[in-house]
């Protein structure tokens, strides 16, 4: 009797990258200053192949990570979910403050993300959950589970892994 096999396709592009500035916090109170990175993306799945004999088809796959990508390039990255961080968007900005700390950005170059700190692993848990939700619908069930990883600096990588 054969083992059985399972199946990976890993996805990393040049294209998979985008630029965005943010800031975090670290040891409860302490933030630091904005400052900006250019990303790299890869993501992964797990599964078995399909009638077509494969996990997943990589252009579907690559498409669906670059739309995601896209929208993160070239903004301010902002936690929505932090207790010490407030984010108030109004139609032309956004006002965030921390303790005594205040910035106000035009709207249009902030992406809110429903994450408490803007860390290259919540950034991968972000959209891991977005492709997820883009995927499962033509996908549906046969995958195992997504990787997403998020190089915010040439080898430092924050990784994400969701069960499908």
């Amino acid at each position: 009797m054969a083992p059985v096999a399972t199946f990976r396709v890993e996805l990393q592009k040049e294209q998979l990258v985008f630029s965005a500035a943010h800031f975090i916090t670290f040891a409860g109170d302490i933030c630091e200053c904005l400052h900006g990175h250019n990303y790299g993306v890869r993501a992964e799945v797990v599964g078995p192949l399909d009638e077509n004999r494969y996990v997943i088809d990589f252009i579907a796959f690559r498409d669906r990570l670059a739309e995601i990508v896209k929208r993160l390039d070239h903004h301010v990255l902002l936690p929505t979910t932090h207790p010490l961080i407030k984010v108030v968007p109004d139609d032309r900005e956004v006002t965030v403050t921390f303790r005594d700390k205040r910035w106000i950005f035009p709207r249009e170059d902030c992406m809110l993300l429903p994450v408490t700190n803007t860390t290259a692993e919540e950034i991968a848990h972000y959209m891991a959950t977005e492709l997820h939700k883009m995927l499962r619908p033509t996908i549906g069930d046969r995958i195992e589970w997504l990787e997403v990883g998020v190089d915010e600096n040439h080898g430092q990588w924050g990784t994400c892994r969701i069960a499908w």
